[in-house]
């Protein structure tokens, strides 16, 4: 007899990597010396939002690929002892993804990513725990032509398995032209306003609506403007909830993860966004991209 599945249950496939956080004082000084704030973190968006179900109670797997480093074990390392289930492929030729992220001292942030052994993420690679009632796809699998394969792997055995399904766009400069067609059947699409107006030309809520057609539901941030969600019912928008920005790298992520714990477990649609700008409140509060960062 196959174990239950729970509604408490995710596997995300997406990026882990390391952050090598530099917050600067004033403008960077090209071809001189900038003083900054340097930390170096556990980072990517596939491991951040595992990292922020995981502290919601959620029990959680992570499918991502990483080199054959000291950066794949100290990120394989950290996310264990978080509790995170690591379904990790080791790479022998790629490095663990790392991204440089340069953050102002309004608390926004720039990046610099080498994606390494993210980029070369294989259907083989994705490997879905019975007990899993909820897939959800980082959309930067999608979006490079390498990792796209493994990420369509995914979305089509979580609907063949009956789990529902969420994706986070994650760039709006990198969306492809199939990307609507590749998320094709998702259960919940989880846009930022950049994402929204490369989806659907407009920055408006409300424009999401013409993407029902692909998917179920829109949740979309955004940031100090708060969040909507747009369904068939209609559009329910919620104010952000007040937070000193001290780095916004992540936010979106942890925003993901309280939409989705709520979601899962069944609150109202206010209550589900209410989760999700106040984990993303937190974020922005920490230094770091992660919980307790």
């Amino acid at each position: 007899m196959p174990p239950p599945r729970t509604r408490n249950s995710v596997v995300v496939v997406g990026d882990a990597a390391l952050d090598v956080t530099a917050r600067h004082h004033g403008p960077l000084i090209p071809g001189g010396d900038t003083r900054a704030q340097v930390r170096f973190t556990g980072g990517g968006a596939g491991a951040n939002t595992a990292l922020w179900l995981r502290s919601l109670g959620t029990e959680t797997t992570l499918v991502t690929r990483v080199g054959d480093d000291a950066g794949g074990r100290l990120v394989h390392a950290e996310l264990t002892e978080a509790g995170i289930h690591c379904a990790f492929t080791i790479d022998e030729d790629a490095p663990t993804c790392c991204v440089v992220v340069l953050v102002d001292e309004h608390g926004q942030r720039s990046m610099l990513a080498d994606r390494g052994a993210n980029a070369r993420l294989r259907p083989e690679d994705v490997r879905i725990p019975k007990v899993a009632a909820h897939l959800h796809l980082s959309g930067y699998v999608l979006l490079e032509e390498s990792s796209r394969p493994a990420g369509l792997a995914a979305l089509a055995h979580a609907k063949e398995s009956g789990l529902t399904t969420s994706v986070d766009p994650q760039a709006a400069a990198h969306l492809t032209e199939t990307f609507l067609e590749d998320i094709s059947g998702v259960d919940l699409l989880l846009p930022n306003t950049d994402e929204l107006v490369a989806l659907t030309g407009s920055p408006e809520p409300a424009s999401a609506k013409a993407l029902l057609g692909a998917v179920g539901a829109i949740a979309v941030t955004a940031g100090p403007d708060g969040a909507s969600w747009i369904d068939t019912d209609g559009v329910t928008s919620i104010p952000a909830e007040r937070a000193d920005c001290v780095n916004s790298t992540g936010a979106g992520d942890a925003f993901d993860a309280g939409v989705l714990r709520a979601w899962l477990t069944g609150a109202s649609t206010v209550d589900v966004l209410r989760a999700g700008v106040r984990l993303g409140a937190r974020a922005v509060a920490e230094t770091g991209a992660r919980p307790g960062a």
